[in-house]
């Protein structure tokens, strides 16, 4: 299939023979499977990031909701890159000047810590404007029912909160698979770093991008699928229509 493939797009002009090389070959599959973990964590470190900053900033504790609030301006209104830079080139400096060899984060933990952060501000953003938008008459029920803050927080506000934010939580889930190229940069073997010392050996630079743009549109297409599966499977009687 292989050697068919490579054959078909030798007749379109597309140099794919890098493909038959077995490391290669090897070098992307891993690069492809590195994404995918990359992908996993931070959607999941991310959701919480953004859960907890919503709590905080819904709290009406200002010692919680002001610390919130400035986080994720600073965080939302700075460029991912340079803050995987700062992280990894400066606090990991730090942490490995403290404790040596037994520094515990690698490149790998640097970039889900600092893309789970950064878009848990987005998200944290959204579940707010969620978390506002829950009709008054709701809390008066759930308050008579004698449910403390943090109840009504987490039995009442959030579920319907998450519901009511789905739709932006996805589009920055989206975001964030394409977000986790910038891997890359401190030398995290995803695909993207893959393909970069492929073509640094090669001159396969056209073909190598048109595999990764495949790739980062089938994971986010994904992403888009179990999103839209997720906000029929979670659609109230009368809300949304």
């Amino acid at each position: 299939m292989m050697e068919l493939f490579v054959d078909w797009a030798a007749r379109i002009g597309l140099n794919y023979t890098f493909l038959l090389d077995a490391y290669q070959r090897g070098s992307l599959v891993q690069g492809a499977l590195t994404t995918g973990l990359l992908c996993l964590f931070t959607i999941l470190g991310s959701l919480l990031a953004g859960i907890t900053l919503a709590a905080m900033l819904t709290s009406g504790n200002p010692w919680l909701a002001k610390p919130a609030r400035v986080f994720v301006e600073v965080t939302r209104n700075t460029p991912t890159l340079v803050q995987l830079y700062c992280a990894f080139l400066v606090l990991n400096m730090l942490l490995t000047q403290a404790v040596g060899a037994a520094n515990p984060l690698t490149p790998f933990a640097w970039v889900v810590i600092v893309i789970s952060l950064h878009k848990g501000a987005f998200h944290a953003e959204a579940l707010r404007a969620g978390i506002e938008a829950v009709p008054a008459v709701t809390l008066e029920a759930a308050s008579s029912l004698a449910f403390s803050r943090r109840q009504l927080l987490w039995n009442v506000q959030l579920p319907l909160a998450l519901r009511f934010a789905l739709p932006s939580l996805i589009n920055n889930l989206i975001d964030l698979v394409k977000m986790t190229a910038v891997a890359s940069a401190i030398a995290v073997g995803d695909i993207t770093y893959a393909a970069i010392m492929i073509w640094t050996q090669s001159d396969n630079v056209l073909e190598l991008m048109l595999l990764i743009l495949g790739f980062f549109g089938l994971l986010s297409f994904i992403v888009n699928c179990v999103g839209r599966w997720l906000e029929a499977r979670l659609r109230m009687p009368g809300y949304g229509h």
